[in-house]
Protein backbone atom coordinates (compact mmCIF):
# COMPACT_ATOMS: atom_id res chain seq x y z
CA UNK A 1 0.00 0.00 0.00
CA UNK A 2 2.96 2.24 0.34
CA UNK A 3 3.52 4.61 -1.83
CA UNK A 4 0.07 3.73 -4.17
CA UNK A 5 -2.26 6.48 -4.91
CA UNK A 6 -5.49 6.52 -3.37
CA UNK A 7 -6.69 6.14 -6.92
CA UNK A 8 -5.24 2.84 -6.96
CA UNK A 9 -6.80 1.52 -3.85
CA UNK A 10 -9.80 3.06 -4.94
CA UNK A 11 -9.96 1.28 -8.51
CA UNK A 12 -9.87 -1.96 -6.23
CA UNK A 13 -12.71 -1.41 -4.40
CA UNK A 14 -13.90 -0.54 -8.40
CA UNK A 15 -15.88 2.16 -7.08
CA UNK A 16 -13.97 5.20 -8.45
CA UNK A 17 -15.43 8.02 -10.42
CA UNK A 18 -14.05 6.47 -13.59
CA UNK A 19 -16.52 3.89 -13.09
CA UNK A 20 -19.41 5.91 -11.12
CA UNK A 21 -19.46 8.93 -13.17
CA UNK A 22 -21.04 10.15 -16.44
CA UNK A 23 -18.54 12.45 -17.54
CA UNK A 24 -19.53 15.20 -19.45
CA UNK A 25 -17.24 16.33 -22.25
CA UNK A 26 -17.21 19.87 -23.35
CA UNK A 27 -16.32 20.82 -27.44
CA UNK A 28 -12.42 21.70 -25.96
CA UNK A 29 -12.69 18.48 -24.21
CA UNK A 30 -13.23 16.83 -27.63
CA UNK A 31 -10.54 18.66 -29.70
CA UNK A 32 -7.96 18.16 -26.63
CA UNK A 33 -8.28 14.11 -26.55
CA UNK A 34 -9.28 14.05 -30.17
CA UNK A 35 -5.70 15.76 -30.97
CA UNK A 36 -4.22 13.54 -28.13
CA UNK A 37 -5.49 10.50 -29.58
CA UNK A 38 -6.09 11.01 -33.21
CA UNK A 39 -9.08 9.57 -33.49
CA UNK A 40 -12.81 10.05 -32.21
CA UNK A 41 -15.78 7.48 -30.83
CA UNK A 42 -14.63 8.02 -27.30
CA UNK A 43 -18.30 9.96 -26.72
CA UNK A 44 -21.65 10.20 -27.34
CA UNK A 45 -24.70 11.65 -26.61
CA UNK A 46 -26.86 10.33 -23.78
CA UNK A 47 -29.50 11.11 -21.23
CA UNK A 48 -27.65 10.54 -17.83
CA UNK A 49 -28.71 7.19 -16.19
CA UNK A 50 -28.66 9.16 -13.19
CA UNK A 51 -31.75 11.64 -12.37
CA UNK A 52 -29.25 14.09 -10.07
CA UNK A 53 -27.01 14.68 -13.20
CA UNK A 54 -30.65 16.57 -14.59
CA UNK A 55 -30.40 18.59 -11.08
CA UNK A 56 -28.90 21.62 -12.00
CA UNK A 57 -31.11 24.44 -10.88
CA UNK A 58 -28.20 25.69 -8.75
CA UNK A 59 -26.36 26.20 -11.92
CA UNK A 60 -28.49 27.63 -14.92
CA UNK A 61 -25.24 28.40 -16.97
CA UNK A 62 -24.44 24.47 -16.74
CA UNK A 63 -27.96 23.45 -17.58
CA UNK A 64 -28.49 25.63 -20.15
CA UNK A 65 -25.13 24.95 -22.29
CA UNK A 66 -24.41 21.37 -21.39
CA UNK A 67 -27.60 19.66 -22.19
CA UNK A 68 -29.40 18.87 -25.80
CA UNK A 69 -33.61 20.25 -25.97
CA UNK A 70 -33.79 16.36 -25.40
CA UNK A 71 -32.08 15.75 -21.79
CA UNK A 72 -29.34 14.81 -23.31
CA UNK A 73 -25.54 15.58 -22.93
CA UNK A 74 -21.61 15.04 -24.53
CA UNK A 75 -19.97 12.34 -22.07
CA UNK A 76 -17.33 9.61 -22.33
CA UNK A 77 -18.73 6.60 -23.69
CA UNK A 78 -17.82 3.70 -21.38
CA UNK A 79 -16.71 0.08 -21.81
CA UNK A 80 -19.32 -2.83 -20.82
CA UNK A 81 -18.17 -3.06 -17.51
CA UNK A 82 -18.75 0.99 -17.07
CA UNK A 83 -15.04 1.75 -16.69
CA UNK A 84 -13.98 4.96 -18.47
CA UNK A 85 -13.11 4.38 -21.82
CA UNK A 86 -9.64 6.04 -20.87
CA UNK A 87 -9.34 4.23 -17.49
CA UNK A 88 -6.21 1.98 -17.16
CA UNK A 89 -4.85 -0.32 -14.26
CA UNK A 90 -3.24 3.09 -12.78
CA UNK A 91 -6.04 5.94 -13.32
CA UNK A 92 -6.41 7.84 -16.14
CA UNK A 93 -4.18 7.03 -19.41
CA UNK A 94 -4.94 10.62 -20.65
CA UNK A 95 -2.14 13.14 -19.34
CA UNK A 96 -3.34 16.00 -16.91
CA UNK A 97 -3.59 18.99 -19.48
CA UNK A 98 -5.84 16.69 -22.07
CA UNK A 99 -8.06 15.15 -19.46
CA UNK A 100 -12.26 16.25 -19.45
CA UNK A 101 -12.21 19.69 -17.32
CA UNK A 102 -14.96 17.77 -15.08
CA UNK A 103 -12.40 15.49 -14.49
CA UNK A 104 -9.22 17.36 -13.78
CA UNK A 105 -11.30 19.11 -11.16
CA UNK A 106 -13.02 16.44 -9.44
CA UNK A 107 -13.53 16.09 -5.99
CA UNK A 108 -13.66 19.38 -5.94
CA UNK A 109 -17.52 20.86 -6.37
CA UNK A 110 -17.99 23.97 -8.05
CA UNK A 111 -20.78 26.18 -9.78
CA UNK A 112 -20.83 29.23 -12.02
CA UNK A 113 -19.34 31.53 -9.10
CA UNK A 114 -15.89 29.57 -8.48
CA UNK A 115 -15.00 26.73 -6.50
CA UNK A 116 -17.16 25.43 -3.57
CA UNK A 117 -15.45 25.09 -0.31
CA UNK A 118 -17.04 21.24 0.30
CA UNK A 119 -15.63 18.24 -1.77
CA UNK A 120 -17.46 15.62 -3.30
CA UNK A 121 -18.51 12.99 -1.04
CA UNK A 122 -17.84 9.96 -3.75
CA UNK A 123 -13.99 9.59 -2.75
CA UNK A 124 -12.99 6.89 0.11
CA UNK A 125 -11.29 8.82 2.35
CA UNK A 126 -10.63 6.05 4.93
CA UNK A 127 -8.55 4.97 2.23
CA UNK A 128 -6.23 8.23 3.21
CA UNK A 129 -3.47 8.03 5.23
CA UNK A 130 -3.92 9.26 9.05
CA UNK A 131 -3.26 13.29 8.69
CA UNK A 132 -3.31 13.41 4.84
CA UNK A 133 -6.11 15.44 3.32
CA UNK A 134 -7.83 14.45 -0.07
CA UNK A 135 -6.44 17.17 -1.59
CA UNK A 136 -3.01 16.63 -0.58
CA UNK A 137 -3.40 12.68 -1.24
CA UNK A 138 -4.26 14.13 -5.01
CA UNK A 139 -1.71 16.30 -5.12
CA UNK A 140 -4.32 18.93 -6.52
CA UNK A 141 -3.67 22.93 -5.89
CA UNK A 142 -6.47 25.12 -5.68
CA UNK A 143 -5.08 28.15 -8.27
CA UNK A 144 -4.29 24.96 -10.69
CA UNK A 145 -8.21 24.19 -10.09
CA UNK A 146 -9.78 27.82 -10.27
CA UNK A 147 -7.75 28.00 -13.77
CA UNK A 148 -9.73 25.10 -15.10
CA UNK A 149 -13.36 25.70 -13.63
CA UNK A 150 -12.51 29.22 -15.54
CA UNK A 151 -11.66 27.08 -18.24
CA UNK A 152 -14.80 25.35 -18.14
CA UNK A 153 -17.02 27.99 -17.69
CA UNK A 154 -15.47 29.72 -20.95
CA UNK A 155 -15.92 26.85 -22.59
CA UNK A 156 -19.75 26.36 -21.66
CA UNK A 157 -20.56 29.83 -22.52
CA UNK A 158 -19.36 29.23 -26.20
CA UNK A 159 -20.97 26.03 -26.14
CA UNK A 160 -23.94 28.07 -25.49
CA UNK A 161 -23.78 30.32 -27.97
CA UNK A 162 -23.56 27.87 -30.88
CA UNK A 163 -26.36 26.12 -29.80
CA UNK A 164 -27.65 29.91 -29.68
CA UNK A 165 -26.34 30.05 -33.33
CA UNK A 166 -27.21 26.53 -35.05
CA UNK A 167 -30.85 27.20 -33.52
Amino acid sequence: MDGESICVRCARQGKTCCQKCEIYVTLGDVGRIHDHIGGEGFYEFRVPDDPAYLDQKDDPPWQEAAFQPDGSRRVLRRLANRDCTFLGPCGCILPLEVRPLVCRLYPYEYNQDGILAELSHNCPTQLLPIGQTLIEALDMNLEQAKRWHGQLYRELQREKQLTCVSV
